[in-house]
């Protein structure tokens, strides 16, 4: 099996060094020239998954290999990645350009309530190309510009403003009909982490303190799903990188950090709604995850 990228890996293989430090509670972002990370010079990249978002504007003549799809492209496409999809970009041309930005899930759950799964180009299955003509290919290009001028500014709400290039880019694409040379090769075990996925996005978001978040174990969903635990746990690990287990902790505490941040509920009232019947579980879990109680937390 691959190995998921992490940021990490990531500036370290692109740039030689660690990511860039953010404010705390924003997640991470960061945008670049394609240019920049192109070249004699430049590193080949494998085919792997990656443990953050990334939205490419190229320009040029690749073949892009996602999941079980391969896409050819030769102009301007815009695309989608996802961390639970395993990718690898092909140029067959020089002097390719455009634009790419990169960001982590929590940079928007931590901030706004909702997932981007939600998002048909970031949900399992979801179509993730878009050909742009000559006016499109402008009007992206100017999100992005803006976005290069907005990082490197010392704008105190420089963040929210990315956020909602990172939002308008995903609309606009929309709005747009998306590609249809792909060539689909259907995988039980992909359709299988697709519906798991979704029954776990069902549960959320957390609206009301009497809601609770029910299904919490593998077991539940591989119930709900009528297949056995270990064809469940296989299925996502094999699709994903990730354990069934990792996942639902991943979505459960990023929900509890909207929560903390976002409503004035006490910490009983969120960790019952997370389906913890103690408030002393709640705070383990949390304190587990992340270091903090989530009392700290929420006066961070």
């Amino acid at each position: 099996m691959e190995k998921t990228q992490t940021l990490e890996n990531f500036y370290q293989h692109k740039f030689n060094t660690t990511p860039p430090i953010v404010q705390h509670g924003v997640g991470h972002f960061n945008v670049f020239r394609l240019e920049e990370c192109m070249g004699p010079n430049a590193k080949p990249v494998s085919y792997s998954r990656r443990d953050f978002y990334k939205i490419s504007l190229v320009r040029g003549k690749y073949r892009f290999h996602y999941a079980d799809k391969s896409i050819s492209s030769e102009g301007t496409t815009l695309m989608f990645f996802n961390p639970n999809v395993a990718y690898t970009v092909e140029s067959l041309s020089e002097n390719n350009t455009g634009f790419f930005c990169i960001f982590t899930e929590s940079f928007f759950i931590e901030k706004i309530r909702g997932s981007l799964t939600d998002l048909p180009m970031f949900s399992n299955g979801g179509k993730p190309a878009y050909f742009l003509d000559q006016k499109q290919d402008d009007i992206v290009s100017a999100i992005f510009t803006k976005m290069l001028d907005e990082i490197e500014s010392e704008y105190v709400f420089k963040y929210d403003l990315l956020r909602n290039y990172v939002t308008e880019l995903t609309h606009y694409a929309l709005k747009s009909q998306p590609s249809e040379t792909l060539y689909q090769h259907p995988d039980a075990k992909s359709r299988i982490t697709s519906v798991f996925t979704e029954l776990l996005e069902r549960q959320f978001p957390i609206e009301t303190p009497s809601q609770r978040f029910s299904m919490r174990s593998a077991k539940d969903f591989a119930e709900k799903l009528a297949v056995h635990v270990n064809h469940l746990n296989r299925s996502v690990k094999e699709t994903t990188g990730k354990t069934t287990t990792d996942i639902i902790t991943q979505r459960l505490l990023a929900e509890a950090k909207s929560l903390l941040r976002h409503t004035d509920w006490n910490v009983s009232e969120i960790g019952y709604c997370l389906g913890f019947e103690e408030a002393a579980h709640f705070n383990n879990f949390f304190k587990k995850q992340t270091a903090y109680t989530p009392g700290s937390f929420r006066n961070v």
